[in-house]
């Protein structure tokens, strides 16, 4: 077990100083750590502006941290990615300019208050890749006249002969698919200003070995070649787009060095999940914990917190379990090493069982955490509480604590 004595501190370390009154459970962020990760996100676009994925926050005064007060641009950020048009319309009311949807939607309601709405249509982009998208945005418009701002997701995964390597997004790949795509939506009175490609295999899959290392690299030589001539296509029939958005997290450098890539989103890599702990891109510098305090310890070499079952989406396995990282204790102050969720128990509703080395903890006791993906465990927590650099705390509500659930 190692104390903060004779060594650096950690985000984690300055968390635990300023929180030390407060009663878990509770998340905190570093705002050093989360400073740092915001600049290196610009470093790693290469001079492109990095849209803001708000599903990978979840707070508005996070989002304010990075792109200003209006939610729009500052430093090297530029827009927003929402998840959910009922979001999108809330943030533009409140001030943001640019936000595109990262995914299409058939809510109707929603559709038209943003179409019927000459400031909503104009600061948001509706997310594409179907025809039946297109009928549905226009009955909600309610009017051919109205001439909705779509952006057309293709299909960014690799295909070796029948083999899918990537997520199941959109239907549209081809250039010439994604071409006529586009013709259709321009006949129909929508402006085309812009595509998306999403490579879930490079910018979400950890360098765990050389098969996902050689994987990668043939993805990117592909989706080099194929966004070209995608853009292409789709010039040719639209003109030019004030959109070609790419990347994620994990994949910002090869999305940059597309000289046909506008833009590229992050947002994920501001908090740094513990599913980012093994690329090779970056260095991972955790920014956002949650403690959960020790509520029983039904042996020496296992102390019970309460809550802790915040679990990610995704694949179930136990790369998407919470993990404990570290303790305060009357003992020894912050403590790390040793600490362990149990196999046949898990991160649980109501409590969690850490293993954890034997006589080292007490009930009051409290036990850190990481999450596995990044915004998701805002769900679970009304307030964000910042580690602030001079030392302060502030305490920010999340989606959550404004009230707000966007599915």
């Amino acid at each position: 077990m190692t104390s903060l004595l004779g060594r650096s501190p950690t985000a984690l370390d300055r968390i635990s100083r300023v929180s030390a009154d407060l009663e878990p459970p509770f998340a905190a962020l570093d705002a050093a750590a989360f400073e740092t990760n915001a600049h290196e996100l610009i470093r790693r676009g290469n001079g492109l502006p990095v849209r803001v994925a708000s599903k990978s926050v979840r707070s508005r005064a996070i989002l304010e941290r990075v792109l200003g007060a209006d939610l729009t641009a500052a430093q090297g950020f530029a827009g927003l990615m929402c998840y959910s048009p009922s979001e999108a319309i809330w943030l533009a009311r409140l001030g943001a300019q640019d936000i595109l949807m990262g995914y299409p939607t058939v809510d109707k309601s929603a559709l038209a208050t943003i179409t019927r709405d000459r400031v909503l249509s104009g600061r948001i982009t509706l997310m594409v890749d179907d025809p039946a998208h297109l009928d549905i945005i226009r009955d909600a418009a309610g009017s051919d006249l109205v001439k909705p701002r779509i952006c057309i997701d293709v299909d960014a995964s690799l295909r070796i002969g029948p083999l899918h390597i990537g997520v199941r997004r959109s239907p549209l790949r081809e250039p010439g698919q994604v071409a006529e795509f586009a013709r259709l939506a321009k006949e129909r009175g929508f402006r085309v200003v812009g595509v998306m490609f999403y490579e879930a295999q490079i910018a979400g899959l950890p360098d765990s070995n050389i098969a996902v290392e050689l994987m990668k690299r043939a993805s990117v030589a592909d989706l080099k070649l194929r966004r070209g001539e995608v853009v292409d296509a789709v010039t040719d029939v639209v003109g030019s787009l004030e959109i070609v958005n790419s990347g994620g997290t994990g994949s910002l450098e090869v999305s940059s060095a597309d000289p046909v890539v506008t833009e590229v989103t992050a947002g994920s890599g501001l908090f740094v999940p513990t599913l980012f702990d093994r690329y090779r891109a970056f260095t991972p510098n955790p920014a956002l914990y949650f403690a959960l305090p020790v509520v029983r310890t039904p042996t020496p070499a296992v102390a019970t917190t309460f809550g802790g079952g915040y679990v990610a989406s995704g694949p179930a396995s136990r790369s998407r379990a919470p993990s404990p990282v570290a303790m305060n204790t009357a003992l020894g102050g912050l403590v790390r090493g040793g600490l362990k969720l149990l196999r046949n128990e898990g991160a649980g509703e109501v409590q969690t069982p850490v293993a954890v080395p034997p006589g080292s903890v007490t009930i009051g006791d409290r036990i850190w955490f990481r999450h596995a993906k990044a915004g998701e465990v805002c769900e679970r927590f009304d307030t964000l509480h910042i580690a602030e650099e001079d030392g302060t705390v502030t305490a920010v509500p999340t989606y959550r604590g404004e009230g707000k659930n966007f599915g």
